[in-house]
């Protein structure tokens, strides 16, 4: 199916975010390509899994084909993964009336811990939580795709004072 993503990303603060927490899922994800698009194969708690395809158009806005595939075809395409899989257990967070997403890592980035929601427009300003950090929307050390093909350098990690160490 297709749609249009527009996301912003933030750093967490710190672990209030928990208070408000939804149920977790744990996601393995790798990247098959190292193309200037993604294309993504996704396992969600080893019961159901996705491949998306995604193109940049202009801005933040990102053109998003997502279908549901086989778990058995998921796990062979996890096999495929240019650089290393990722994995993170994600938390749906409700915010005054809006559901940020906070994905907290394990395996090779244990210890990062983004929010990031989506927007409408570009224009959309959503209300921020204050367990937010510095935003890094738009800055490729905290996107899943550079992580994934990255030499595993970890970036800044929550609850450090000025959450802008570089990669």
């Amino acid at each position: 199916m297709k749609a249009i993503e527009i996301e912003r990303k933030f750093l967490v603060r710190n672990d209030s975010w928990r208070d408000c927490a939804g149920m977790s899922h744990v996601l393995q994800q790798a990247y098959l390509s190292r193309d200037k698009n993604s294309v993504r194969v996704r396992l969600i708690d080893d019961r159901s899994a996705c491949l998306t395809i995604k193109f940049r158009t202009v801005g933040l806005a990102k053109d998003e084909y997502e279908y549901e595939i086989p778990i058995e075809e998921a796990r062979d395409l996890l096999l495929h993964a240019t650089g290393h899989v990722i994995e993170k257990t994600r938390y749906p967070v409700l915010h005054e009336g809006r559901t940020w997403d906070v994905d907290v890592f394990a395996g090779a980035y244990e210890g990062l811990t983004l929010a990031e929601i989506e927007i409408a427009s570009e224009d959309d300003r959503p209300a921020l939580p204050k367990w937010l950090g510095r935003e890094v929307t738009g800055n490729k050390r905290y996107s899943n795709r550079a992580m994934a093909v990255a030499s595993c350098r970890r970036p800044q990690m929550h609850g450090a004072p000025d959450h802008g160490a570089a990669l």
